[in-house]
């Protein structure tokens, strides 16, 4: 989405607060919900620490591999997120450990 300055979308009188507030609903509504990130799986541990100041005690945190070592890793039945009430704005990534440097993934965090 192109963003157009504020006068050409408002009247002089519109407060910019609410054109503000305007916008960011219509990103929402085209899916930009600036709730993304990227972490690489550390290697040769069996934890990875993710830092993310959106990150919470309900948090919900959604992953999606991006290299075929990520997708390994995230679906042998050892991936899991804990300590997300232990410390805001991070949560400890629990994984199988190996030596690949490439497990990448991409997430989501929500609430």
């Amino acid at each position: 989405m192109t963003r157009r300055s504020r006068d050409a979308l408002a009247p002089r009188n519109f407060p910019p607060e609410l054109f503000e507030i305007i916008v960011s609903l219509n990103e929402l509504l085209e899916g930009n919900l600036n709730s993304t990130g990227t972490v690489t799986l550390t290697p040769s541990s069996a934890t990875t620490t993710l830092k993310d100041r959106r990150i919470g005690a309900d948090s919900v945190i959604n992953f999606m591999p991006v290299t075929a070592n990520a997708s390994a890793a995230l679906n042998d039945g050892s991936f899991y997120i804990s300590g997300r009430a232990a410390t805001k704005g991070q949560c400890t990534l629990n994984h199988t450990s190996n030596s690949n440097t490439d497990k990448t993934l991409e997430y989501t965090v929500i609430g």
